[in-house]
C-alpha cells in the first residue's frame, strides 16, 4: 500500500450562525446519536464556503479491504477507506488525463483499447458496441453480480476478479446480457478498466498519477492506495497480480474528501489553476442512466434531488456525490456552496445508508437558515 504525501493548505473554521445554520446544528447530530438513529459513525465533516461548520469524529471498529484495525479514535488525521467513492476520484482522474490526451475519449470502442483481449470480440460481436462511454456510466450491459453479494463471497464478481488470473480478461469477458447504454449494473470492474486505461496511457500507476495529478495539485494530504497483494482475497488465496484496486482501494481523510467536493464546487479550479476541465465534470454530472427512481448515474457520480425540512417549508435540493461501503459518503450541493463528508463502518449492513442519509437530512440540512 503505497503512502504517498503533500502539504495540505489549512481549512479556516466558521460558526454556524455565520455559515447560515441554525445554532443547534450540532445538537441534532448530538440527539440522532444519543437515539441510536444513526450508529456506527467515523465522522461527519461540514464545509460551507471552503470553511469548517462542523467536525465531529467518534471511536469505533474499522476495516481495511477485510483486515482489522481494530477500535480506531478517529480524527482529522486519520486515513479512512472510502470504499467505493475511490471510483469517484477515478472518473476525475480519467478526465485529467484525457484533457493532456493520454487517455481514449469516451466515445472510443472500448474492445479496441485492449487488442490483447480480441478474441473475446470474435466470441461475441456485440461487444463492439461497447464504449469507454459505458464503462463510466457502468451500462455496458454486461452481466456483473456484485450489489447484494457479500465481499467474502467469490461469487460476487468483485472478490472474483480479485481472484481472477487475469483480472481485466475476466471483467472484459463477462457475458453480454443486453444493449449498452440502457441500463445500471453496478460494476466494479468498469472502473477497473479505467484504471488500467489510465495506467497504460500515462505510463504510471494508478496511484502515482492520481497524486501528481490531482492530489498534490489540490493540496491533499497522506493518501494510501490498497493493492491487490493487501486484501483479504490475497492473505486466503495467495492469489495477485499487485494490480491498485481501482474501485475501492483509496484511503484518505474526511477533510481531504471534502477537498475534492471543493474541487467539484470550484468547477475543477484550485489555488488558481484548472485541475479538472469544467467540461469533464460536467460530462461527469450529466444523468447517463438511472440507478432507481430517485437517483440517476453520471461518468462514475451519483446525482440526484434530495427533500428536507428546513425552517418550517419543505425544500428541494440537486446533489451530486459518491458512495463507499459501510456508509462512506460525499454529498455536494452547489446551489448551497456545500460539501458534506461523512464516514462510518456499517460494512456491508443491510441499512448500512441509513445513517449517512440521516445526518444530511435531519441534522445538516434541516438546520438550514
Amino acid at each position: 500500500m503505497g503512502s504517498l504525501a503533500s502539504v495540505p493548505s489549512e481549512w479556516r473554521k466558521i460558526s454556524p450562525g455565520e455559515a447560515g445554520f441554525t445554532s443547534d446544528l450540532e445538537p441534532r447530530l448530538d440527539k440522532l446519536v444519543a437515539e441510536k438513529r444513526v450508529w456506527g459513525l467515523h465522522g461527519v465533516l461540514i464545509v460551507r464556503g471552503r470553511r469548517i461548520v462542523l467536525e465531529r469524529y467518534f471511536e469505533g471498529e474499522d476495516n481495511n479491504w477485510g483486515q482489522s484495525l481494530g477500535v480506531v479514535q478517529f480524527s482529522p488525521d486519520v486515513l479512512h477507506n472510502l470504499y467505493s467513492a475511490t471510483k469517484s476520484i477515478v472518473a476525475l482522474v480519467y478526465g485529467i488525463a484525457l484533457a493532456e490526451g493520454k487517455v481514449p475519449p469516451p466515445s472510443a470502442p472500448l474492445y479496441a483499447q485492449f487488442p490483447e483481449y480480441q478474441d473475446l470480440v470474435a466470441a461475441d460481436e456485440r461487444r463492439r458496441q461497447q464504449t469507454i462511454a459505458h464503462a463510466l456510466s457502468m451500462s455496458l450491459g454486461a452481466q456483473w453480480n456484485e450489489i447484494g453479494l457479500a465481499y467474502d463471497s467469490p461469487a460476487n464478481d468483485e472478490i472474483g476478479m480479485e481472484l481472477a488470473k487475469d483480472r481485466y480478461r475476466f471483467v472484459l469477458e463477462r457475458p453480454v446480457i443486453g444493449p449498452p447504454g440502457k441500463r445500471w449494473h453496478y460494476s466494479g470492474g468498469a472502473t477497473a478498466l479505467l484504471g488500467r486505461l489510465i495506467a497504460k496511457g500515462t505510463g504510471r500507476s494508478l496511484p502515482d498519477y492520481a497524486r501528481a495529478a490531482l492530489f498534490d495539485p489540490i493540496g491533499l494530504g497522506r493518501t494510501e492506495w490498497v493493492t491487490s497483494k493487501e486484501t483479504w482475497v490475497f492473505r486466503q488465496s495467495g492469489t495477485s497480480d499487485g494490480e491498485p484496486i481501482a474501485a475501492s482501494g483509496l484511503r484518505m481523510t474526511p477533510r481531504d474528501l471534502a477537498r475534492i467536493g471543493q474541487l467539484v464546487l470550484d468547477h475543477g479550479m484550485a489555488g488558481g489553476r484548472q485541475v479538472v476541465a469544467s467540461e469533464w465534470l460536467a460530462e461527469c454530472f450529466a444523468p447517463r442512466v438511472s440507478v432507481n427512481e430517485l437517483q440517476r448515474y453520471g461518468y462514475q457520480w451519483y446525482l440526484g434531488d434530495m427533500e428536507f425540512l428546513a425552517g418550517g417549508a419543505v425544500r428541494l435540493e440537486h446533489w451530486v456525490g459518491c458512495a463507499g461501503n459501510g456508509g462512506q459518503r460525499l454529498y455536494v450541493l452547489p446551489d448551497l456552496d456545500l460539501v458534506i463528508v461523512v464516514t462510518a463502518g456499517n460494512y456491508s449492513a443491510t441499512e448500512q445508508w441509513l445513517p449517512p442519509i440521516r445526518v444530511v437530512r435531519e441534522a445538516v440540512l434541516s438546520s438550514l437558515l
